[in-house]
């Protein structure tokens, strides 16, 4: 089976994943539904449930497939709306931020409100292990997200910091995603801990990729100013190379969240003439070839070339 033969099947889980999702979100609160409309069921990557699919797929089939997507889905649109209210975010998706446009409250209760339909989903499985699995996730999320705002206060940057918050932030979720299908499959100890490994590393990739893109990135692609984390005083992989060749200036430009109408064009400029910007690339590419050693434990199979190539998209994403 070619990569094209699994495609259709994909696709018809995809549309059936977003017809569950709207029903299992349904609210006759109108605010919530206001919110889920435009954060939940309006689109976005779906790369979550797709990894759900896609390792279910290569186990040959998995039960409470479905609840498992949705329950990481709604994990991280939950999320979504508790960071937006914790960065001052101005938009998400494009759209004004849901905390601005309904208030503070309403955007963390209708979080709360996600949370408790994921509980749902993960009862119908009846699988106690994922059920602490998500517990641990929940826990990992909130601790990246404390840690990521203590950094930004206290100016407490490193490696092994950085490190942390994109795990517990954006991997913990992917790793879920992917070693829930192997829980709820019941599969061999080797490849769960290959999906496991794999979710792990391609989470880091992407978010690794995400922080890049967030500074040197088009804004013309990615609908939005280019240096957003360092408004927020986030300083990630890309920032704090920078902050190390160039401790003074940089250090200035930080300090002051790039308040100054030159510091982010300055901060795109020392990223490519230091060769910062090659490494961060390179950085990415290394924890792609990483997860896609963990991904040939699996049997070869159309969905593993899929995992494969969602991969390998975080060498040249631009958007």
């Amino acid at each position: 089976m070619s990569i094209k033969d699994l495609a259709p099947e994909l696709t018809t889980l995809m549309a059936a994943f977003e017809d569950q999702l709207r029903e299992v979100v349904r609210s006759e609160v109108e605010f919530i539904r206001l919110i889920e409309e435009d954060l939940v069921t309006a689109g976005g990557k779906r790369i979550r449930p797709r990894l759900v699919f896609l390792s279910s797929s290569a186990l040959g089939g998995v039960p409470h497939a479905m609840e498992l997507a949705l329950a990481v889905e709604l994990l991280h649109s939950a999320s979504l709306l508790h960071d937006d209210l914790v960065d001052d975010a101005e938009t998400r998706r494009g759209k004004e931020a849901a905390f601005r446009k309904y208030g503070n409250a309403v955007s963390v209760l209708s979080g709360d409100y996600l949370l408790s339909r994921l509980m749902a989903l993960l009862a119908q499985t009846r699988c106690m292990e994922l059920v602490a699995m998500f517990a641990e996730v929940a826990r990992e999320l909130s601790e990246a997200e404390v840690l990521q705002f203590q950094i930004a206060a206290l100016g407490e940057h490193s490696l092994e910091n950085y490190e942390r918050i994109i795990d517990g932030k954006t991997a913990s979720v992917m790793r879920v995603a992917c070693e829930g299908a192997a829980v709820l499959g019941q599969a061999p100890p080797h490849l769960r801990e290959a999906l496991a490994r794999f979710g792990r590393l391609y989470g880091q990739a992407f978010q690794m990729r995400d922080d890049y893109l967030d500074l040197m990135g088009s804004p013309e692609v990615l609908g939005k100013p280019a240096g957003g984390d360092v408004r927020e005083g986030k300083v990630t992989l890309i920032t704090l190379w920078l902050l190390e060749r160039y401790p003074e200036e940089v250090g200035a430009i930080l300090k002051r969240r790039g308040g100054q109408p030159e510091d982010i064009p300055r901060l795109r400029t020392l990223a490519v003439e230091s060769g910062v910007a090659q490494q961060v690339e390179a950085a990415i590419a290394a924890r792609v070839e990483a997860a896609l050693g963990a991904l040939r434990l699996l049997p070869a199979s159309s969905a593993r070339e899929e995992l494969e190539a969602l991969a390998l998209r975080e060498r040249v994403r631009v958007r």
